[in-house]
């Protein structure tokens, strides 16, 4: 049995706590005062016996038992969305909710197709789509506000309690606005890297650490001049007025290329290719809403 004593708002408080890292922006998300906050996860820790928090230079991280016991309580409160929007929807005649998470390239090369196909089943459930970096969509997965992220596969600490299906692969590719100096013929692209505004995915973005390994690999010295962005539409209009050149999932620029408003440069970016595909919780099954998508996904993946 389950101790009594365990309550509903001891795992809600806790997964809040643990997503923000913060006690004071789970109080403001919870609505209650930080004091609250600090004595229910007092509480939930005396009903388990462990510590869940710790204290680091940094502020509040999850400890040890906390990662463990996240993992299910995350997995709880997803199912308990579950089954109150199964409930609820059932007297409307509307679809549970399905909430996605994608990277830029997908959210331009996959996600418009596989959603004309999705719309056309009519299940009424409201469907949520959130681009960001893929640590930040992981985390939201983990916790349960996302029910999917289909984007690049993660580095094997990072999908502890996640399951991963391959969709396809993708590389990096250079890109800068037609009629750029660097797309001259014999011209040495490595060398002269440094004489221009060079955009590049962030350190945390699935793909910041391959663009610099890749960079490095490559004797590229440090770029004077270096923006990190993950932003598709800072990218597409600085391109247009600039010189510079953006490294960047060859799908979010797919479609600017074959219309001739940016180029490639014919640098072999094979090494940066890596896996695309879907990430969830292996702990949760999907809804029926969730599972016709997570179809019209795959198809689409494979009309590239």
């Amino acid at each position: 049995m389950i101790d009594a004593r365990l309550k509903f708002r001891h795992i809600q408080t806790f997964v809040e706590v643990a997503r923000h890292k913060s006690v004071a922006q789970a109080a403001a998300v919870l609505r209650i005062s930080q004091p609250a906050v600090t004595k229910t996860i007092r509480e939930l820790e005396g009903v388990l016996g462990v510590s869940l928090l710790e204290r680091d230079s940094r502020g509040i991280k999850v400890s040890r038992y906390g990662e463990i016991f996240l993992k299910h309580a995350g997995a709880t409160m997803t199912a308990l969305r579950q089954a109150v929007d199964s409930v609820s929807h059932d007297a409307t005649k509307v679809g549970p909710p399905v909430r996605i998470g994608a990277l830029p390239t997908v959210s331009v090369n996959i996600m418009p197709k596989a959603m004309l196909s999705f719309l056309k089943g009519e299940t009424g459930s409201t469907v949520k789509i959130v681009t960001g970096e893929n640590a930040v969509l992981l985390e939201q997965l983990r916790v349960g506000e996302l029910d999917l992220v289909v984007g690049r596969l993660a580095t094997p600490e990072k999908m502890n309690g996640f399951s991963f299906e391959h969709l396809y692969s993708e590389r990096v590719r250079f890109v800068v606005r037609a009629n750029h100096p660097l797309l001259a013929a014999n011209t040495s692209i490595f060398e002269r890297l440094h004489e221009f505004p060079v955009l590049t995915p962030t350190s945390n973005s699935v793909i910041g650490p391959v663009v610099d390994q890749f960079l490095l690999a490559h004797g590229v010295a440090p770029l004077p001049t270096r923006i990190e962005t993950v932003s598709d539409a800072f990218g597409r209009a600085f391109l247009r007025i600039s010189d510079a050149i953006w490294i960047i999932s060859e799908g979010v620029v797919a479609a600017d290329i074959a219309d001739g408003t940016l180029a490639m440069l014919p640098l072999d970016t094979a090494d940066t290719s890596g896996p695309v595909g879907l990430t969830m919780r292996a702990d949760t099954q999907p809804s029926l809403p969730l599972a016709l998508l997570i179809q019209t996904i795959r198809e689409s993946a494979d009309a590239l």
